[in-house]
């Protein structure tokens, strides 16, 4: 099951977002931030 979040950003990594997003690299914010938070705990180990 999949919940909604709120997340505070600062303006440099939000336009970064949208340039992945521009380049096709993710489907969409959400996409970006699961993928980042799965390599995140996947090279921690936990």
């Amino acid at each position: 099951m999949k919940r909604k979040i709120s997340v505070t950003l600062d303006d440099e990594k939000i336009q970064q977002l949208e340039i992945f997003l521009k380049e096709g690299k993710f489907r969409n914010k959400s996409h970006a931030l699961e993928y980042g938070l799965q390599e995140l705990l996947k090279g921690d180990g936990k």
